[in-house]
C-alpha cells in the first residue's frame, strides 16, 4: 500500500546458493519494507493518532481508497510511537528550535487518567514552551488580553511515579537548552507532586498556581460561607480580583469578609481550609507582576494536551491501553503539531 493507494509490484527474488537466504533485491531500492510504504506509514500514523483506530480505517478507505484494517493501524501507531520516543530522546541538537524561538520559558505539568491493562493509571505530562510577552494587563482586564500563543512547545509523558518522572523532566529541560531553571516558570495546579518535582528537578524556577484552579478554590470558600447567595458570582469575582491584585494578603482579607457576613449554619471550617490552601501556595500567587509583564498565569498548554490527547483520544468508550504504550502515544500525538514531525519521518 502506497500513499496513493494499492499498487502491484513484480520483482525478482534472489537466493544465495551458499547460505540459502534470499530477498527481493528491488525492495531496498523502492523503499518497500512491509505492507505499507514509508509515506503510507506516515499517513496511517497521522490518521491513527487523531481518532480511534476503527475510525482511522474508515477515513483512509473513504479518502484514499485504502484497504488497511484497524489492527494494522493500531500496531503501526504503537511501533511508530516507540520509534519516535527513541528518536526524540537521541535527537541532536534538540535545543536549536528552542534557541531560535522568542519568548520566556514555561514548563507546565499535570496528569490525566487512562484506563490500562493494570487499571486506571495517572499519565504524567510536562509541556516545555517558549512564549513571547503579550500586552501588559491589570487584574481588572486580565481576561480580555490577547496572550500570544507559544512560539514552540515540546511534550513528554509517562505512566510513572513523580520520583521517576522528575529526572526525565530535568533531562529534557537540559536537552532543550534550559540550562538555568531559574529563568523558567513552572505552572500547574495545586497537586503537591507537581511542586515537589519542580523544587527537586527545576531548582530556582518560579512557580505559578494556575489561576483557574485557584478560582475554583475561591468558589468553594464562597459557597461554604454563603451558600447560594444571590450575589455569589459577584463575591467570587471580587475574591479573584483581590487574589490577582494582592496575592495571599488579598485572599486573606477577602476570606475575612466572607466570615464576617457568614450566616448561622455556614461552614467556617471549609472556609478556613481554603485559606490554608492559599497559604501553602503564597509564593505562587504573584499574578499582578506577571500580568504587568504580559506573561501567562494559567496552565492551559498542559490542560489542553490532557483534554485533547488523554481525554478525547485515549479515553474513548471501551478503550484499554497497555500502560507502557500510553506515554509514547501521547508524545506521538503531540509530535504531529510540532516542528519535529517532518524531521522524524525523514529518518524513517
Amino acid at each position: 500500500m502506497t500513499a496513493v493507494g494499492r499498487v502491484t509490484v513484480d520483482r525478482v527474488y534472489f537466493t544465495c546458493p551458499a547460505c540459502g537466504q534470499g530477498e527481493f533485491g528491488a525492495d531496498r531500492v523502492l523503499g518497500v519494507g512491509g505492507f505499507l510504504t514509508p509515506r503510507a506509514e506516515r499517513l496511517a500514523a497521522l490518521a491513527g493518532v487523531q481518532q480511534s483506530f476503527p475510525a482511522a480505517e474508515r477515513v483512509l478507505a473513504e479518502l484514499a481508497g485504502w484497504s488497511v484494517d484497524a489492527e494494522t493501524i493500531r500496531r503501526l501507531c504503537h511501533r511508530t510511537a516507540t520509534a519516535a520516543a527513541d528518536w526524540l530522546a537521541a535527537e541532536e541538537p534538540a535545543a536549536d528550535p528552542f534557541a531560535a524561538a522568542a519568548g520566556a520559558w514555561e514548563v507546565q505539568i499535570d496528569a490525566g487518567k487512562v484506563n490500562t491493562d493494570t487499571g486506571w493509571r495517572d499519565v504524567k505530562v510536562a509541556v516545555f514552551a517558549k512564549r513571547a510577552a503579550g500586552p501588559a494587563a491589570t487584574p481588572a482586564d486580565w481576561a480580555d488580553r490577547d496572550l500570544p500563543a507559544p512560539a514552540i512547545r515540546r511534550v513528554v509523558a509517562d505512566i510513572t511515579e513523580a520520583a521517576a518522572f522528575g529526572p526525565r523532566v530535568a533531562a529534557e529541560a537540559g536537552r532543550l537548552g534550559l540550562t538555568d531553571p531559574a529563568g523558567a516558570t513552572v505552572l500547574g495546579d495545586g497537586a503537591d507532586w507537581v511542586w515537589g518535582l519542580a523544587a527537586g528537578h527545576l531548582p530556582g524556577a518560579r512557580g505559578v498556581l494556575d489561576i483557574y484552579h485557584a478560582t475554583e478554590h475561591l468558589a468553594t470558600a464562597a459557597r461554604a460561607a454563603l451558600g447560594d447567595a444571590p450575589d455569589l458570582a459577584a463575591v467570587i469575582d471580587r475574591g479573584r480580583g483581590r487574589l490577582l491584585a494582592d496575592g495571599y494578603p488579598g485572599v486573606a482579607d477577602w476570606i475575612g469578609e466572607l466570615l464576617g457576613r457568614m450566616p448561622a449554619g455556614g461552614d467556617g471550617a471549609a472556609v478556613g481550609g481554603r485559606l490554608n490552601y492559599f497559604a501553602g501556595h503564597r509564593d505562587r500567587l504573584g499574578y499582578a507582576d506577571r500580568l504587568a509583564a504580559g506573561a501567562s498565569i494559567g496552565s492551559g498548554l498542559v490542560e489542553g494536551t490532557i483534554k485533547q490527547v488523554v481525554n478525547q483520544r485515549l479515553k474513548q468508550t471501551g478503550a484499554r491501553w497497555k500502560a507502557d504504550h500510553v506515554g509514547p502515544f501521547v508524545e506521538l500525538k503531540a509530535l504531529v503539531d510540532s516542528p519535529w514531525w517532518a524531521a522524524f519521518w525523514e529518518t524513517r
